[in-house]
């Protein structure tokens, strides 16, 4: 089964939501890098005219069907004049959880072997319900045969920024400590019970918040494609195989433009792409 070992990241601020990904799929065979490719789509517009987004990362497909194409079939299925949401009264909550029963439990739930574990598939959606002035994300994990959610991701909160995936250069820079720092504190004998508050007192102190809820929707873009593309650059000087790079996609929503691809990889020539609205 292909491994996506990629970054995904999600700014929110009051005026847009911007989800931005890499490119970059990889073929995993018993924990060895098989290959890695370059042009995987991990971002998507799942409602045409609609300001509504999805971005994943993980599990690159489930059985033979990729996480692009079942996103597509998903597309249709919430479009669908018989079947479809209703385009006056939709929530964001409503999507996500369409989302979660066409991955998991349809395609997921139909596969006669299981793929070995671990394996994992994060999957968020995110934009404006019917009517709504405040942009929302949610999250689907499949996790060795389990599925939670959709969950909402920081409820309540005007401004954030979310990553998933290869989180370590992330972790560094915004948290200010490795996602390892919490197993190196039990080993140097920190008493379990007391390693959470140790943590939350630690990220109190090193954390730096990057989006604010002012900030214009041109920044909050830059950020992403920033965010993404120190990911590419931590990893890519790592030891081993780029699992995180290619072109990053990157898309807003707003409450009054709707869905905006801002940089997008195509499949053929750029001067043939005279389609302009698809998703």
């Amino acid at each position: 089964m292909g491994v996506d070992m990629t970054i995904c990241v999600a700014v929110k601020v009051h005026d847009c939501l911007v989800f931005a990904a890499d490119s970059a799929l990889s073929l995993d065979s018993g924990g060895d890098t098989l290959n890695v490719y370059g042009h995987g789509n991990k971002v998507f517009n799942l409602v045409k005219g609609l300001p509504v987004c999805a971005m994943f990362c993980g599990m690159g497909n489930i059985g033979k069907a990729s996480i692009s194409s079942i996103a597509k079939d998903l597309r249709r299925e919430l479009s669908a004049e018989d079947g479809g949401i209703d385009r006056e009264a939709y929530t964001i909550e409503e999507i996500a959880q369409r989302a979660k029963e066409m991955l998991f439990d349809r395609h997921y739930g139909e596969l006669e072997t299981p793929p070995a574990n671990p394996h994992s598939l994060e999957f968020f959606v995110g934009g404006y319900g019917a009517g709504s002035d405040i942009a929302e994300v949610w999250k689907i994990v499949i996790l060795n045969g389990d599925c939670a959610g959709p969950v909402l991701q920081m409820g309540g909160t005007d401004a954030f920024v979310l990553w998933a995936g290869q989180p370590e250069a992330l972790n560094r820079l915004i948290l200010g400590y490795s996602q390892f720092m919490p197993s190196a504190l039990l080993r140097a004998g920190v008493e379990p019970d007391k390693l959470a508050e140790l943590i939350d007192s630690v990220r109190a102190e090193t954390i730096t918040p990057l989006a604010e809820s002012p900030m214009p929707t041109g920044d909050a873009i830059a950020l992403a494609y920033f965010l993404v593309d120190v990911t590419k650059n931590y990893v890519h000087f790592l030891r081993g195989a780029d699992t995180v790079g290619g072109e990053t996609d990157l898309a807003t929503v707003t409450r009054h433009e709707g869905f905006r691809w801002i940089s997008r990889k195509h499949f053929y020539p750029r001067e043939l792409n005279l389609e302009t609205d698809h998703a």
